[in-house]
């Protein structure tokens, strides 16, 4: 009775619908599940892919394995990434002739294309590509078009421009050229010709640094050949190991290596490789030296500028050679193969003996080192038949107490036309030098050089014109040496082998 009495009160929304029964966690999360599955089942039957296969089979009944799930996700990651590749693919290729596939980094194959999205593109549809460049309007044949006021001819500004813009492509495929998607460039002629010609230049630039690369010595460096030849050595066992380089100079690279074994003769522990460089622009002069040397005049007029770099590094075997019967301090020659020469380390555990305008000699050493040097060039004048022409204190190591005499490749015989001259140069290198290290026994110019010539020369008494007379005392004398041999022919200085060494027989390889 009392329930009756009791009235409800009206809301003012009017009609409220009862609310619904409240449902677990568990049956939304089930029913969203299923309504995903419903989704994904009118999409993967039509992949021909075997991975769609395996999702749709019996064994993945069970939505709520959390590897389905994966691998659903995986497979339509991959599709996204498909597509996103094939589209760069396009766009990277554009109207070349030559393309560049993307198949090996697809993720899915094979790839059939769907209906699921509209921003996918057709792999062989190239019609309505719209990645494809825009080709430059061209005029008619007759080279003008239009009529009246509006004709346009084959010398229009624009026309031109994006003609010269369409032949960019032309270059040489270094040439980068950017990306003018979508732009209506327009390049000048004179734009266009300076990049043209530019392009050309660079086109031989490289051309001559790669054929110089392949074919000759560089800094601190060697061209494929000679590191051949250097490889043969140590494959032969004629050399250990090649440590570095060591020395630069204007005709040559020095290299450390460890020595090995010869059948002829024993090879020192510690070796050095001098490799002459074959390029031509280093010591442009070096034929002055050469072609005028009676031992190598007939071959030097026979060979090419590269095959005298050979005859070079023969050269200065022989003068070594001479030098080492002389008992004079110098490297021993170990093996000539070409353009190196492999001769004995002047110094001790990889560490190479100061040069003597280096070394830290004191007042008795400098002085004794000026009595050696000018002992070994008597020596070499008077018994070994040659001249250093390049003597000075670059050229002189200090060793053991010992000053040693590297660097002979130019080394002449005093009958060469300039031999004296060249001479009379190292005197002066020799005398200042030592002069300027304080040594008051060092000779002047004019007296060393007649204590090693052993002529004498009358010393001028004008200190002013005293270097000039006495230079053209020498040049009149050379002279008169050079009338003599020319009169009694080339035939009375007649060359033997006591050099020893091989025979100065030209290479018959390149």
């Amino acid at each position: 009775m009392d329930q009756i009495g009791v009235v409800t009160p009206k809301s003012p929304w009017g009609h409220v619908a009862p609310a619904a029964p409240a449902c677990s966690l568990t049956d939304v999360m089930s029913e969203q599940l299923a309504n995903q599955l419903t989704e994904e089942d009118n999409v993967f039957p039509t992949l021909t892919d075997p991975a769609a296969d395996l999702l749709l089979s019996d064994e993945v009944s069970e939505t709520t394995s959390d590897q389905v799930l994966a691998k659903m996700l995986q497979l339509q990651f991959d599709r996204e990434f498909d597509d996103q590749l094939r589209r760069e693919e396009k766009r990277f290729n554009g109207d070349s002739k030559v393309s560049i596939s993307f198949e090996n980094y697809r993720m899915v194959h094979p790839y059939e294309d769907s209906d699921s999205s509209e921003d996918e593109v057709d792999w062989q549809d190239t019609k309505h590509d719209p990645y494809k460049a825009d080709k430059p309007q061209t005029t008619p044949r007759r080279g003008f078009s239009g009529k009246g006021k509006n004709i346009t001819t084959k010398h229009d500004a624009e026309t031109c421009g994006r003609k010269n813009t369409a032949r960019m492509d032309n270059f040489a495929p270094g040439v980068h050229i950017g990306d003018g998607l979508g732009m209506d460039l327009k390049l000048s002629n004179q734009v266009y010709n300076s990049l043209k010609q530019h392009c050309y230049n660079e086109q031989r630039r490289s051309a001559r640094l790669h054929e110089k690369k392949e074919h000759s010595t560089a800094e601190q460096a060697v061209d494929p050949r000679t590191r051949l030849l250097m490889y043969k050595m140590v494959n032969a066992g004629v050399l250990e190991n090649i440590n570095g380089c060591i020395s630069t100079g204007k005709e040559s690279v020095v290299f450390h290596a460890d020595g090995g074994s010869l059948e002829e003769q024993p090879v020192p522990s510690e070796v050095v490789l001098k490799v002459f460089k074959t390029t031509l622009n280093e010591f442009k002069n070096r034929d002055r030296y050469i072609k005028d040397d009676y031992r190598f005049i007939d071959r030097f007029s026979k060979l090419n500028p590269r095959k005298v770099i050979r005859l070079w590094a023969e050269k200065e075997m022989h003068n070594l050679t001479r030098m080492r019967k002389a008992e004079i301090p110098c490297p021993e020659v170990v093996l000539l193969k070409k353009h190196i020469l492999v001769m004995s380390f002047i110094g001790k555990d990889h560490i190479p003996a100061p040069k003597l305008k280096d070394a830290k000699l004191g007042s008795e050493e400098m002085k004794s080192a000026f009595y050696q040097v000018l002992h070994m060039m008597q020596q070499m004048y008077q018994e070994c038949n040659l001249v250093h022409a390049d003597l000075s204190e670059y050229n002189m190591l200090w060793h053991e107490g010992k000053v040693w005499l590297i660097d002979v490749s130019q080394s002449i015989e005093p009958r060469h036309p300039h031999a004296l001259e060249f001479l009379f140069r190292d005197c002066r290198n020799v005398s200042t030098f030592f002069q300027k290290r304080g040594v008051s026994e060092a000779m002047t110019v004019y007296e060393l050089f007649n204590a090693v010539s052993g002529m004498n020369i009358p010393i001028p008494p004008d200190e002013d014109e005293a270097e000039a007379e006495f230079i053209s005392e020498i040049m009149a004398y050379e002279k008169r040496n050079e009338d003599h041999v020319q009169r009694r022919g080339k035939k009375t200085f007649h060359v033997t082998s006591e050099d020893g060494g091989p025979p100065l027989i030209p290479d018959s390889d390149d």
